[in-house]
């Protein structure tokens, strides 16, 4: 490699790090503090870096605040990939997805993701940055599409139901309950003695022998 082309390499390197640096910063401030109390000048700070570096990367918190929103929802789609590909029946697919659901209830992002969600739902004006987060969740839809249509064709879904309605409502209704559960330290739920694992394993149980063809 040429000297010029390794000077390009190393300082296409050097941004992408502190990119990096940037979201991990700004997702641990933003989970900590909230996303309408957080500063610019806070993730400046974690960061260790100035504030006009920061708002050289991104010149308004609204397009961190989408950055680290769809860097989170990244593993998402890889998972429901991954799923998608396995030579497993639909039923077979959903306890798998029902399960990484379950083991994500640790995860303190999601305080972030729910925090995230009723930001953007309350916001009057065209947020940047949506348009590539609604794409990542058009790709999810999409990976999940076939999953349904496994569930179209195997037989391992009940034929009275209808499919493709059925197994939306499901992962929706099993992802929201997942969020609620992971604020139960701040928010009490009936029964918040209950183990959160244990309820989301209740549910799974509950739902997939509702779609088990009989």
């Amino acid at each position: 490699m040429d000297p010029k082309a390794r000077y390009e390499k190393e300082r296409f390197d050097g941004k992408q790090q502190r990119l990096y640096l940037i979201l991990d910063a700004a997702e641990r401030v933003f989970t900590l503090k909230g996303i309408e109390k957080t500063t610019m000048q806070d993730i400046a700070s974690d960061a260790n870096i100035g504030i006009a570096t920061l708002f050289r990367y991104f010149p308004k918190k609204e397009k961190l605040i989408f950055a680290v929103a769809t860097k989170l929802l990244e593993p998402m789609l890889h998972r429901f990939q991954y799923v998608a590909d396995q030579p497993l029946s639909c039923l077979e697919k959903l306890e798998c997805l029902f399960d990484s659901f379950i083991e994500d209830q640790n995860d303190p992002s999601i305080k972030f993701m729910v925090d995230f969600e009723s930001y953007a739902s309350h916001s009057l004006e065209p947020l940047e940055g949506i348009l590539d987060f609604n794409a990542l969740n058009r790709k999810i839809s999409r990976e999940y599409g076939r999953i349904i249509q496994n569930g179209l064709e195997d037989g391992s879904i009940r034929s009275d139901l209808p499919v493709k309605e059925t197994l939306t409502t499901i992962i929706n209704t099993f992802g929201l309950f997942s969020k609620k559960l992971s604020l139960q330290k701040n928010i009490l739920l009936l029964e918040s003695d209950l183990d959160n694992e244990e309820q989301l394993t209740i549910l799974k149980h509950i739902l997939i022998d509702y779609l088990k063809a009989r």
